[in-house]
């Protein structure tokens, strides 16, 4: 390769045949989409027609890093898993952690793209350029912490010798929001990538760590911007010192803690539930991602309460917010209980807690009794019941098998007065667990109307002053919210090609800085925002090729309600929502009353071959 950063070679595995085989990556494709969710909204698009079902295995499932996984950037062992999901029915795209990104650079590929599916279940490992495709008989059922420990063992590894990722139970019985989970608790986890990985009959994939086996172009230059990216990682928000979940008590502050689904924005013990509680009454153990001194990451042992003993990753602040107030629980160490749960079984965090926060509503008013929910007490705080209801939705027994079809199909089939309550957008996702209502009006507009099944935009709120744009005046603002995600679109998808955590990328200009001394590239920040705004486009193509509605870009009853307290008491985003639609449509390039990209938007992306598919 001329360019530094890739290996330049993609693994294709079709499980039907067993056939594996390897593929060049040519120059002008890497330069056009870099890599990561690029090269997956490209791939996808091109193999993946209308009228292929999520399930189909002529479905891909697309794996691929990006130039700087591996380079020794802190937090840069991210990679991309792109799919057509099942929630959505649409494109879904997620970025998970650990060492896999690297590995599977280390171990001779850039990429992976899976089709059909495996007779029986099996397992796939990756080492010195080659790939196997092994029977995975013995692992059936079994969890992702239990598959992980099988497969070393089996294959004669220690812990960090190999980067495993896999699907636990939901990933088997396809339940609709299952994870693609691995390296000890990182996950894929939207728009139900792990249940397309379990229609494939995929249980796990196996890389070998190996050494670096590509060219940095200027080592110096990346040194020296490294260290300055690190600094500033560290000192964005509260991560560095508490973790995610340090942000907590702030996000209350801001009305935009989620508190018994949406019922309320009053929550007074959210002191005793964030980061700086974690860390300062638990024990702690750092379990950092592949050379990352960002090393958020933690393990940690409860010292206190009913699960006192207990060990279990730290939760991150999604987790503390959806195993906490969302189910109207306020002991800590069973919000570390629950979050290993959900995560050994493999499922996302937040569409099981949309889901339960909505059964217990309607267990509370009566909509659901006792004996519709296989005997369980599903009152607000019943973090037992909720551990025995989320292991039978990833099985699919009794009542989980209608929860395992998500918060938004369970409420149409339960019906009447319930379907109000279900948080979601019409698309057929979740949010994050925040209440976008109160302050985050940028992260519900984004969430609705983003093209991968989750923000697309946005990341922890929104950041203009990175890319030079000005600052959030006023949060409630629908002018102001619906230009800045216009103006602020196609950063974070760029973000998202480039094989890099986001809490260890908190600059894009520093990020450009060391993609370009990796790379030999001189990439401009308007260059950035070409490559983001064409994976957007691309995206949005195929999603449109696939049924997107224009009038699924809103959310749910309840997701765009106006909230009765809080900061956010009485703001109303649906007021003008309309009219947010219009004017962000016109400032992305695209039709304004039907929401498709203009021909002329798609020759200025590149992206010329697509017109004929308008």
């Amino acid at each position: 390769m001329t360019i530094g950063g890739y290996i330049g070679r993609l693994l294709r595995i079709d499980l039907s045949n067993g056939k594996i085989s390897t593929e060049e990556i040519g120059q002008s494709f890497i330069e056009k989409w870099v890599g990561g969710v690029g090269w997956g909204a490209a791939d996808l698009y091109q193999e993946v027609p209308a009228g292929v079902q999520w399930s189909d295995p002529d479905n891909r499932l697309i794996w691929t890093t990006g130039p700087l996984a591996g380079s020794g950037l802190d937090g840069a062992a991210t990679f991309n898993v792109t799919s057509k999901g099942p929630l959505t029915n649409l494109a879904g795209a997620s970025q998970a952690n650990g060492f896999f990104g690297a590995y599977l650079k280390f171990s001779g590929f850039d990429g992976i793209i899976f089709q059909g599916k495996a007779a029986k279940l099996s397992y796939v490992t990756i080492k010195d350029g080659m790939a196997e495709i092994h029977d995975a008989a013995h692992l059936a059922g079994k969890d992702i912490w239990e598959t992980e420990d099988v497969l070393r063992e089996e294959l004669g590894v220690k812990e960090k010798e190999v980067s495993v990722y896999g699907i636990g139970p939901a990933g088997e019985a396809k339940v609709l929001y299952a994870a693609i989970v691995g390296d000890r608790g990182h996950l894929a986890a939207h728009n139900g990538l792990g249940a397309v990985m379990g229609s494939k009959n995929l249980k796990a994939v196996v890389a070998y760590r190996g050494k670096r086996n590509f060219e940095i172009k200027d080592p110096q230059l990346l040194k020296e911007k490294k260290n300055a990216l690190f600094e500033h990682a560290k000192g964005f928000g509260a991560i560095y010192k508490w973790g995610s979940g340090g942000g907590l008590s702030a996000i209350y502050g801001l009305g935009c803690l989620p508190v018994k689904n949406y019922a309320t924005n009053i929550f007074p013990e959210h002191e005793q539930m964030n980061g700086q509680y974690m860390r300062t009454h638990f024990e702690i153990r750092p379990m950092p991602c592949y050379m990352c001194r960002i090393a958020h990451v933690k393990e940690v042992t409860v010292t206190e309460g009913s699960y006192k003993g207990f060990v279990g990753e730290e939760p991150e602040y999604e987790q503390l917010a959806a195993w906490g107030p969302q189910i109207g629980n306020t002991d800590l160490g069973a919000v570390v209980m629950l979050t290993r749960e959900v995560d050994r079984l493999g499922m996302d965090c937040n569409e099981a807690s949309w889901t339960i926060g909505w059964v217990m509503e309607c267990y509370e008013k009566g909509v659901l009794s006792r004996q519709d929910l296989d005997g369980l007490d599903m009152s607000w705080g019943n973090v037992e019941a909720v551990k025995t209801l989320l292991g039978k939705i990833a099985k699919r027994e009794g009542v989980g098998d209608l929860l395992a079809e998500g918060v938004m199909r369970a409420s149409q089939k339960v019906g009447g007065e319930a379907i109000e309550w279900a948080i979601h957008t019409k698309k057929g996702c979740t949010p994050r667990n925040h209440d976008h209502r109160g302050g985050r009006w940028a992260e519900l507009f984004d969430t609705c109307l983003s093209n991968t099944s989750t923000i697309e935009s946005t990341w922890a709120g929104i950041h203009p002053q990175l890319v030079d744009l000005p600052a959030v005046i006023n949060p409630y603002s629908h002018e102001e919210m619906s230009t800045l995600n216009a103006k602020f679109n196609g950063i974070r998808q760029f973000d998202d090609c480039l094989g890099i955590c986001r809490f260890a990328s908190t600059d894009p200009k520093l990020v450009l800085d060391c993609l370009n001394a990796v790379t030999g590239w001189n990439l401009s920040l308007e260059d950035a925002f070409q490559v983001g705004r064409r994976v957007v486009n691309q995206l949005r193509m195929f999603n449109f090729r696939h049924g997107m509605k224009m009038e699924d870009e809103q959310p749910s009853q309840r997701y765009g309600s106006i909230p009765v307290d809080g900061p956010g008491k009485g703001k109303n985003i649906m007021e003008k929502w309309g009219w947010m639609l219009e004017n962000y449509y016109t400032l992305m390039g695209w039709d304004p009353k039907t929401g498709k990209p203009l021909p002329e938007t798609l020759r200025k992306l590149g992206l010329e071959e697509l017109i004929k598919d308008l």
